[in-house]
């Protein structure tokens, strides 16, 4: 005769279960998955930094042995004017490229958020650009603003304006490479905001407008206060990524004319690769980490305190 035993109740731990199954299983899975992350990580990111704070110690061309020359990189750079001036530089980027930035693409997400016709091809429109590489988008502007065949100034002429040479004048080099930048992120960064904004719910809006609340108070009021969380990660990588810039400035003017468009990081790179100064250079990149480590706490610090999470 064959006696069948009942069945464990749900939650109950039975002595036959496999080795290696439940919360350890999921472990090992998610330490599994995580694993190539987690590699990268530690050789392409940790690994690096460690070996340009050792390096920012050393006098090293490359050629002989490096030696130990403790803080004299950093004091050696800011000895003369070029680090501070490139500082400048890229700051007056920063200040040219963020605001304008947002503000298109926070204004684009309300644009695109509303039921207009073709709205799906409108936003894929506006993200078309970011797909493309920066070196290509400079090759691309540096045709627009050529001052004998470029795009810009042909136009201009047609309307009797004499466009001037814009990537050549000390005055409108920098905003050039800055609307450059603009045209290719603001619809990357549209992205973000149109998600927090269709993340906010209507009936904030429905009572709003019983109330007798206007278009203004309900975006001042509303709108804004509930994208703060969305404005703080626009912001944070805006700012990140414009202290970083390199490539854009690379191809358009080279640090010039003169040096007003003399980033940092062109700076950094001139250092080591043109001049083979890797102490200097690295003692540079320690110095523009702690620049973009203090913006980024103090907006963190900023957004803190005002920024609404909760949105039931």
């Amino acid at each position: 005769m064959t006696t069948i035993a009942p069945p464990a109740a749900a939650g109950t731990a039975t002595s036959d279960r496999p080795a290696g199954s439940g919360p350890q299983r999921k472990t090992g899975l998610a330490m599994l998955f995580l694993a190539p992350s987690l590699i990268g990580v530690i050789f392409f990111l940790l690994i690096p930094v460690v070996l340009v704070i050792i390096l920012s110690f050393v006098k090293w061309d490359l050629l002989r042995p490096a030696k130990f020359v403790g803080f004299s990189n950093y004091l050696n750079i800011f000895k003369y004017d070029h680090m501070a001036h490139s500082l400048l530089v890229t700051l007056y980027y920063v200040v040219l490229n963020i605001p304008i930035q947002t503000a298109i693409a926070l204004g684009l997400a309300i644009l695109l958020n509303r039921h207009l016709p073709a709205t799906g091809l409108l936003r894929v429109i506006c993200v078309l650009p970011f797909l493309a590489t920066p070196v290509a988008m400079a090759v691309v502007w540096n045709w627009f603003f050529d001052p004998n065949t470029g795009a810009i100034n042909t136009l201009l002429s047609l309307v009797g304006i004499h466009g001037p040479a814009w990537l050549a004048s000390t005055a409108t080099a920098m905003p050039v490479i800055a609307f450059a930048n603009i045209w290719q992120y603001a619809g990357y960064n549209m992205l973000f905001f149109l998600a927090g904004l269709q993340a906010i719910p209507n009936h904030l809006y429905e009572a709003a407008r019983v109330d007798g609340a206007s278009k203004i108070q309900q975006f001042t009021r509303i709108t804004l206060p509930l994208l703060r969380p969305t404005m703080l990660f626009v912001l944070v990588t805006g700012v990140i990524g414009s202290f970083q810039v390199f490539d854009m400035v690379f191809v358009l003017t080279q640090g010039g004319p003169g040096y007003a468009t003399q980033v940092v990081n062109l700076q950094i790179y001139q250092s080591a690769f043109v001049a083979f100064n890797i102490g200097d250079a690295s003692a540079m990149s320690v110095i523009l980490f702690l620049i973009i480590l203090a913006f980024t706490v103090a907006q963190f610090a900023y957004f803190r305190r005002r920024t609404v999470y909760e949105m039931t």
